[in-house]
C-alpha cells in the first residue's frame, strides 16, 4: 500500500514538473518576440527623427531580419550541444526512498511536538477529582482547587499560580451566613464560624492570626474578633444598633467600621481600639458627619487614610479621609477619588504599597472591577475584570473578586493579575452566594487544618422547609390552601405551598409582623385575564407566584417598602425591602438601607424625563431598619420577576410585587401539573369554552403562623 502511494506521488510530481517546463518554454517564447517588436520599434522611432521613413523602414525591417537570424542561430546551437549532451534518467526506486524520507523526518518532528506539549501539561496543578468537599451542603455545585490550571494566553503566567496565604469570605446557605477559610493552593475550604445566627463581612488582621466580622449573635448587628487558631471569639461593640464592615488598621491596634446613628439616623464611619478591653472603656469615635451614608471603610497600608463610600455628593463614589488633616473642615477636605455622577461605586480595596485603590461597579448592568491611582482622581479608572468586591493579595500583583452566576444564587471567587490584558483564574466555585473575599500572607493554622475547621451546626443543616407533593389519582396535581392568608384565590400548587408557608413564618420573624399575610394575588383561575402590561402565560394560573399589595409604595411615610433597582445586564429586577416592626426600629430586627431607593410616585410628578424613565432615584437613602425580602424569598426557592420591557410606561409591567417558584419548569409543564393537555391546549387557543379550575381545598393542614414577641438585645435585658 505504501509503495502503490508513492507511485500515485512520483507520477504527480512528473506531472507537474512537465506542466512547469511548458509554461517555462511558453514564456521565453513571448518574451523573445516582445523583445524583437521592442528592437524593431526603437528602431523606427530613430529613424523617424532622421526624416528617411523608407530608409527607416527599410533598415527596421534589416534589424528585425537580424535579430531573427541571430535568434534562430541561438536556438539551434542550443539544440545541438543539448543532444550532445548525455541524458541522466534518475532511478524511480531512489525517488521513491527519498520521499519515504521526508515523510519520516516529518512524522518525527509532529511527535516531537505532541511530546513538548503533553510535558507542559503535566507540569499544571490538577484539581482532585470524584470527592465531595461540601458534605454539609446542599448545593449541586462542587468547589474546584483554588487557582488551578489556566487558559493558555500570550500574556505571562498570572500571579496567583505562585501565590501563598488564606482567603477568607462569608457564604449564605439555608438563610444564614457563616464565614469560610481555604489555603491558597488547597482545594477544600474549612468552615470558621457555625453560629445559628448570621456571620459575614470578615477581615483578616494584618498578621493574618485574627478575624474582625460582624454578626447578629448577641441579637442586633455588633463587631467580633475570632482568633482562628483557638477558636474563641470576643464581642467587641455593645450599643442597641447597628455595626458592620469592620477594616484593620495596618499596625493592628484600631478597627474602622460603618455604624448607624440613632440621633441622625445615618450610616457613618467609626474608629474603636482593637483591644477590647480599652474598645469597652473609650468606646468609638465617630469620623464622618455628612448628611447620608457613609460605609464600606478601608484602612491604608500607611495607616494615615482611609477610603469609604459615601452618597454626600448625591450619587455613590469613592472618598479617601486624610486622619492627619488638622483643619476642623477635614471631612469637607476629604478627596473625592471617583466623582461619577451615573455610576455608583463600591468597596474600596487599597493595593499594599497604598497607590493605588480597587472597587466595583455596575456598568450597564454588570458588575465590573477598576483600579485608580490615588494621587491622580482626575484619572480615568482601569477596568480589570467582571466581578465586584475585590481585595489585593499580599504582593500587590493579584486581586481577588467574586462573579455572581444564577442571579446571585451561585458565586465564583476569581483572581487575576493587577496589570490589564492578563487572566482570569477560577479560584473556587461555590454552591452558594459569597461575599467579602479578603486575602491575608499568612497560612491557616495547622491545627485548624488538621482538625477539619469547625463543623457545621446541626440546628441549621436541616432544610428550611419539607414539600409535602400531594397528586390526585388522574395524575394532575390540585390545589393547597394557603392558611390564614387574605387573597382573591388563596391556593398555590402543592409543590410550593410548604415553601411558601415557611417563607411566610421567616418574614414573619425577622420583620417583626405577618406581611405575608395579605396578598394581592397568589392562584389565577382560567377566566381571569392578564392585565396589560402583564405576561399572558403568567405564572399565577400555575399556582407557582405570588404577589403582595402593589400600592404600598403610596403609603404614608414612612413607607412600609423600599424597592431598589437593579440593572442586570439587559434586564432591570427589584430588590424589595420591607421596614421591620416599629418596636425593632432600634436595631433589634433587621438592619439600615445603604442605596437609594426608586421613587415610582415621580411617575406621576408632571416632569416627562420622570415619565419616560418610569421615575427616578429618590432624594435620599431611608432612614430606619428592614429586611430584604428579595433575599428571604430567594433562600425559600422564591425568586423575583423581571420587569416587563414596558415598564417605563406600563405600571403593570414592573412587577416589583410579583415573586416566583418555578423550579426549573417550563410554564407549559406547569400548567399541565394543573390540567389535561386538551385543556391547556383550548387555553392556549383562546376557545370560548374555559377550562374548569382544579378542585379547591378547604383547608390545609399546615398550621397558621403567629406573631412571635420581638426579641430584646441580651445587652438590654435586665
Amino acid at each position: 500500500m505504501l509503495i502503490r502511494a508513492f507511485r500515485v506521488t512520483d507520477r504527480l510530481g512528473n506531472a507537474f514538473l512537465r506542466i512547469a517546463a511548458w509554461t517555462a518554454m511558453a514564456l521565453v517564447e513571448q518574451v523573445a518576440y516582445l523583445r524583437r517588436g521592442l528592437i524593431a520599434l526603437i528602431v523606427g522611432i530613430a529613424q523617424f527623427f532622421t526624416g528617411t521613413v523608407r530608409r527607416t523602414r527599410s533598415t527596421a525591417y534589416q534589424a528585425y531580419e537580424a535579430t531573427n537570424d541571430q535568434y534562430q542561430r541561438t536556438m539551434a546551437q542550443r539544440a545541438a550541444e543539448a543532444e550532445l549532451k548525455p541524458r541522466i534518467v534518475e532511478d524511480p526506486l531512489r525517488q521513491q526512498n527519498r520521499a519515504l524520507s521526508a515523510f519520516a523526518v516529518l512524522l518525527l518532528l509532529a511527535l516531537l511536538v505532541v511530546v513538548v506539549l503533553q510535558s507542559q501539561d503535566d507540569e499544571e496543578p490538577q484539581a482532585a477529582a470524584n470527592v465531595n468537599f461540601w458534605p454539609e451542603s446542599n448545593g449541586t455545585l462542587q468547589p474546584t482547587t483554588i487557582f488551578p490550571t489556566t487558559i493558555p494566553t500570550e500574556t505571562p503566567v498570572p500571579d496567583p499560580l505562585q501565590a501563598e496565604g488564606s482567603l477568607v469570605y462569608a457564604m449564605r446557605e439555608n438563610g444564614q451566613e457563616d464565614l469560610w477559610a481555604i489555603s491558597v493552593g488547597q482545594s477544600t475550604p474549612l468552615r470558621l464560624t457555625n453560629d445559628a445566627a448570621d456571620d459575614r463581612d470578615p477581615a483578616w488582621s494584618p498578621d493574618g492570626t485574627r478575624v474582625a466580622f460582624a454578626s447578629t449573635r448577641d441579637g442586633n448587628w455588633e463587631l467580633y474578633i475570632l482568633e482562628v487558631s483557638s477558636g474563641a471569639t470576643t464581642r467587641m461593640t455593645f450599643t442597641p444598633g447597628f455595626e458592620g464592615a469592620p477594616t484593620w488598621s495596618p499596625d493592628g491596634a484600631w478597627l474602622a467600621y460603618e455604624g448607624y446613628n440613632d440621633d441622625t439616623q445615618d450610616l457613618d464611619i467609626y474608629i474603636i481600639s482593637a483591644d477590647p478591653t480599652r474598645a469597652t472603656e473609650d468606646g468609638a469615635t465617630r469620623l464622618t458627619y455628612a448628611a447620608g451614608p457613609d460605609i464600606e471603610p478601608a484602612w491604608s497600608p500607611a495607616g494615615r487614610q482611609i477610603a469609604y463610600t459615601s452618597w454626600r455628593t448625591g450619587s455613590q463614589d469613592i472618598f479617601v479621609y486624610n486622619l492627619d488633616e488638622t483643619d476642623p473642615r477635614r471631612e469637607e477636605l476629604a478627596a473625592n477619588l471617583t466623582g461619577t455622577s451615573d455610576i455608583n461605586e463600591n468597596y474600596p480595596s487599597w493595593s499594599p504599597d497604598g497607590t493605588e485603590i480597587a472597587y466595583s461597579a455596575t456598568v450597564s448592568g454588570v458588575d465590573e472591577v477598576f483600579v485608580k491611582p490615588v494621587q491622580q482622581p482626575q484619572q480615568e479608572a482601569t477596568v480589570l475584570a467582571r466581578g465586584k468586591m475585590p481585595s489585593w493579595s499580599p504582593s500587590g500583583a493579584s486581586l481577588v473578586y467574586t462573579l455572581d452566576l444564577y442571579d446571585g444564587r451561585q458565586t465564583q471567587i476569581l483572581t487575576r493579575s493587577a496589570t490589564p490584558f492578563s487572566a482570569s483564574t477560577n479560584a473556587i466555585a461555590l454552591p452558594a452566594r459569597a461575599t467579602d473575599p479578603d486575602w491575608t500572607g499568612a497560612p491557616l493554622p495547622r491545627g485548624f487544618i488538621e482538625g477539619g475547621g469547625v463543623p457545621a451546626n446541626p440546628d441549621v443543616s436541616e432544610p428550611l422547609f419539607v414539600e409535602q407533593e400531594r397528586q390526585n389519582e388522574n395524575g394532575l396535581y390540585g390545589l393547597a390552601a394557603l392558611n390564614g392568608v387574605t387573597a382573591p384565590y388563596p391556593y398555590l400548587s402543592p409543590r410550593v405551598n410548604d415553601s411558601f408557608e415557611a417563607l411566610r413564618l421567616a418574614v414573619l420573624a425577622q420583620a417583626g409582623y405577618d406581611f405575608l399575610g395579605t396578598l394581592e394575588d397568589a392562584f389565577w383561575p382560567a377566566d381571569r385575564p392578564p392585565e396589560p402590561g402583564e405576561p399572558a402565560q403568567n405564572w399565577h394560573y400555575t399556582g407557582r407566584a405570588i404577589a403582595f399589595d402593589r400600592e404600598l409604595i403610596y403609603a404614608s411615610a414612612p413607607q412600609p417598602i423600599e424597592i431598589v433597582r437593579e440593572d442586570v445586564e439587559v434586564s432591570t429586577y427589584w430588590r424589595v425591602f420591607v421596614r421591620v416592626a416599629d418596636e425593632a426600629q432600634g436595631g433589634a430586627l433587621g438592619e439600615p438601607l445603604r442605596s437609594r431607593p426608586w421613587d415610582f410616585t415621580a411617575r406621576n410628578s408632571g416632569n416627562v424625563e420622570d415619565y419616560e424613565r418610569g421615575g427616578r432615584l429618590d432624594d435620599r437613602v431611608p432612614a430606619g431598619y428592614y429586611v430584604d425580602l428579595t433575599q428571604i424569598a430567594e433562600d425559600y426557592g422564591w425568586l423575583r420577576a423581571s420587569a416587563q420591557r414596558t415598564w417605563q410606561y406600563n405600571f403593570s409591567a414592573i412587577q416589583y410585587w410579583e415573586f416566583l417558584k418555578t423550579q426549573d419548569l417550563s410554564w407549559n409543564d406547569a400548567m399541565l401539573e394543573l390540567y389535561a393537555s386538551a385543556e391547556l391546549d383550548a387555553f392556549l387557543s383562546e376557545a370560548t369554552s374555559v377550562p374548569p379550575p382544579p378542585p379547591l381545598p378547604t383547608a390545609s393542614p399546615t398550621p397558621e403562623p403567629q406573631r412571635s414577641p420581638t426579641p430584646i438585645p441580651p445587652d438590654l435585658q435586665s
